[in-house]
């Protein structure tokens, strides 16, 4: 009997993607627009963050969000409830954005705000979900990550591509310290043995402690990366 070929979908589907993602990147640099995946878990706090970074964010950048989600439009709304620019992405099931469906949001965020004559920083709020985002490349500039204080201090152990992937890690939720088990230091101790690069901020989305050196960052990062033709 002839030999049996086997086909490694994954490996093959995940070099596809990122030689597309690649090219997204290079588009996205010389247009001078920064894109940010910012990858969690459920309910860690990724639209209250952003909502509670608008205050340093507006008047310094042009930016807008892509909120994704397997399908429904709640984060959306209360991105519009707050007249920022945003547009919806549905999944259809699959728990991850590729490339090609970011390069698709980006286009539709483009579109629906063509007024604004582009775009310095865009979020890509990704499905909340600690595997499969980190696993696939989204042409972004830089990835992030939120840990909540109620998640506990070991995700980082649990979920090391997260960590392995992200460039900067928020931990949010800090006004509820006092309340659940969680130790700093070994969050980053976690972290840093994925990612000794990792870059580590204390927030609260709720009281906006924290926000603004987050904030400075984040503007940093773009300033740095959106150098129009360079």
């Amino acid at each position: 009997m002839d030999d049996i070929r086997i086909i490694e979908l994954k490996e093959s589907v995940i070099r596809d993607n990122d030689e597309e993602a690649e090219v997204l990147r290079r588009e996205l640099k010389k247009n001078g627009t920064c894109l940010v995946n910012l990858m969690s878990a459920p309910g860690s706090g990724k639209t209250s963050m952003i909502l509670a970074l608008r205050e340093f964010l507006e008047g310094k950048l042009r930016w807008g969000v892509m909120e994704a989600d397997i399908d429904s439009d709640v984060d959306a709304g209360t991105l519009f409830s707050a007249e920022i620019p945003a547009v919806q992405l549905h999944t259809g099931g699959m728990c991850h954005l590729d490339a090609g469906m970011t390069r698709q949001g980006i286009e539709a965020l483009e579109s629906e705000y063509k007024d604004n004559d582009g775009f310095d920083l865009i979020f890509l709020e990704n499905i909340g979900n600690l595997v499969c985002p980190a696993e696939f490349d989204t042409g972004a500039a830089f990835n992030m990550t939120i840990l909540s204080v109620p998640e506990g201090d070991n995700k980082p152990l649990k979920y090391p591509l997260m960590y392995e992937k992200c460039d900067i890690m928020a931990v949010n939720k800090i006004d509820t310290l006092p309340v659940f088990d969680f130790d700093r230091q070994k969050a980053e101790q976690y972290a840093k043995l994925r990612n000794p690069e990792l870059k580590i901020f204390y927030i609260s989305a709720g009281t906006g402690e924290g926000i603004k050196a987050l904030a400075e960052e984040i503007i940093n990062r773009v300033n740095n990366w959106n150098r129009r033709g360079q």
